[in-house]
C-alpha cells in the first residue's frame, strides 16, 4: 500500500510529477542538501524552510527539509523534502534514500508506531533513490498530529533499517510553505 491512500491522489501524482520537477532535480538530490536546497530562511521546529529561484522559474520556490541518519548507523541517512507543485494545488513528500536500498521492498513508513505502509522508489540518481507521494488528507493528518515518522529502508528482505524523522513543527512549517 503506498503512503497515499487515495487512487485519485496517486493518479494526480503520475500526471503532475513533471510539474513538481520545477524545483531542480539536481538540487533536490544533492549530497549537500544545506547548500543545494537554496537559502535557509527559517527553522520551524525541526524543519528547515528553504527557498530558491531555479533557472527558468518565474518565482521563488520553497521547500521543507530535514536530513537525518539512523540512530545505530551514522553512515546511513536520508533526506526528507516537502514541497508544493508549481500550481500550488498539491503537496509532495519526497524522500531521498541512500544507494544500495533493496528497490522491490520500497520505503516503509510508521508514524508514532502506527504502520502507514510502503511506497515504491520512483528513480535512482547518483546521490540516492527517490520515493515520493502526494499528501492525501489522512497522511497529512498523521504528519501534522504525529511526533515521529519512522522511515524504513531495506538492504535485504530481512534487514530493515528504521530512520526516525521528527515531526516537531511540521504543521507550522507546512502552513508557512503554503503561504
Amino acid at each position: 500500500m503506498p503512503f497515499t491512500t487515495s487512487p485519485r491522489a496517486f493518479l494526480r501524482h503520475m500526471i503532475v510529477i513533471t510539474v513538481a520537477a520545477a524545483i531542480s532535480a539536481a538540487s533536490v538530490l544533492s549530497p549537500f542538501p544545506a547548500k543545494a536546497q537554496g537559502l535557509l530562511k527559517e527553522t520551524i521546529g525541526d524543519w528547515q524552510y528553504r527557498c530558491d529561484t531555479p533557472p527558468g522559474a518565474p518565482s521563488e520556490q520553497c521547500i521543507l527539509l530535514q536530513s537525518v541518519t539512523a540512530e545505530d548507523r551514522q553512515n546511513v541517512g536520508l533526506t526528507v523534502v516537502v514541497l508544493q507543485t508549481a500550481d500550488k494545488k498539491d503537496t509532495i513528500l519526497r524522500v531521498l534514500a541512500p544507494l544500495g536500498v533493496l528497490l522491490p521492498s520500497g520505503l516503509g513508513l510508521f508514524i508514532d508506531d502506527k504502520r502507514v505502509g510502503r511506497n515504491i522508489y520512483a528513480r535512482c540518481q547518483p546521490t540516492g533513490c527517490v520515493s515520493e507521494v502526494f499528501f492525501d488528507a489522512p497522511l497529512l493528518e498523521l504528519f501534522q498530529n504525529g511526533k515521529t515518522a519512522l522511515f524504513v529502508i531495506f538492504q535485504s528482505p530481512e534487514e530493515g533499517i528504521g530512520i526516525p524523522v521528527s515531526l516537531n513543527g511540521f504543521g507550522d512549517a507546512l502552513n508557512k510553505l503554503k503561504e
